[in-house]
């Protein structure tokens, strides 16, 4: 029986990676996930340097299981980010939104491995040629930052498949057993779960986001703010400014302008269901309960089989 690739490279029981989300992956959500045996991630995206360096020790404390830290690049104290994460021995990191060459080899060097999270095939090829340990392919599914391809996850999987043979992790739209394994049938042999760990218990997301996600509906979240960065909102308030700047041909400027500082912190963080940027992927129509983060874990395995050996009793 070939052995995964996902479970050997990070040194985990299960290929489920928990995202590293802003304002819900704190050391409390990583912790947890790895401890049920997958791979629970912080999201630096929205901490200050010496806020990731304290989670980093809490997560250490608080699982003896690997865990590794989530890097968007465009974050503006990145030199002083990446040190903290060496200096505080981090065996795995995540990066995202921006050129992996800039930052693999020096982390590689000091013994990390590497995953990079991309939109599409051609940006897959620029990992293999900085030298990532894995790849993460995100369909525009995802809540939060996504790419400009608008690719769908079961459309983009296959087709970085296709290039690359560096191990692969599907992300976007996922946060099923059943959805794993079609994600595997494509080429996957790991999963990247975002929406549902942001709707667990242990993230540090408020109750007052979590409630409101778990009531969405199919349809209620939307890509937007295309002209600076697309992004996955719950169609609130706030969602209905930006369309109406975006219908009448805004600029880029005027969107960032109405972003401001700290919407999403207000939105996700506080709870600011009305005025803030509230990032969650498609996903959370599929659910409506706020479970602990091994429940999702074992609960994902437990549909993974069940939905394979449905599949072998087929027959046609």
């Amino acid at each position: 029986m070939e052995k995964n690739k996902i479970t050997q490279l990070f040194g985990i029981r299960y290929p489920i990676i928990q995202a590293g989300m802003v304002w819900c992956s704190g050391w409390r959500l990583a912790s947890a996930v790895s401890n049920s045996g997958g791979l629970g991630l912080i999201g630096a995206g929205s901490m200050h340097p010496e806020t990731l360096r304290d989670h980093i020790k809490k997560c250490k404390m608080a699982t003896g299981n690997p865990f590794g830290v989530n890097i968007p690049l465009m974050y503006p104290q990145i030199e002083e980010i990446m040190q903290i994460v060496m200096d505080e021995k981090v065996a795995i990191v995540f990066t995202s939104a921006g050129n992996p060459k800039t930052w693999t080899a020096k982390l590689k060097a000091e013994g990390i491995i590497v995953a990079h999270v991309v939109s599409g095939s051609k940006f897959a090829l620029k990992c293999v040629e900085a030298g990532v340990d894995a790849v993460v392919a995100e369909g525009f599914e995802a809540g939060g930052h996504n790419g400009r391809e608008e690719t769908t996850t079961l459309a983009l999987i296959p087709q970085v498949r296709k290039v690359t043979d560096l191990p692969l992790i599907a992300a976007g739209g996922i946060a099923t057993g059943e959805g794993m394994a079609a994600v595997f049938a494509l080429g996957a042999e790991g999963v990247q779960v975002g929406t549902r760990f942001a709707l667990t218990e242990e993230s540090s997301a408020s109750d007052a986001f979590k409630q409101k996600c778990i009531s969405l509906k199919e349809g209620d979240t939307i890509l937007s703010l295309k002209k600076i960065s697309p992004t996955r909102l719950v169609k609130n308030d706030f969602y209905h400014q930006v369309q109406e700047l975006e219908d009448r041909g805004a600029s880029a400027d005027e969107l960032r302008s109405l972003l401001g500082r700290g919407r999403s912190r207000r939105g996700i963080f506080e709870g600011d269901l009305v005025e803030g940027e509230l990032e969650i992927g498609q996903v959370a129509s599929l659910i409506d309960t706020v479970v602990p983060a091994e429940q999702v874990v074992e609960g994902m395995m437990k549909e993974y089989y069940e939905a394979v050996e449905k599949l072998n009793r087929i027959v046609f």
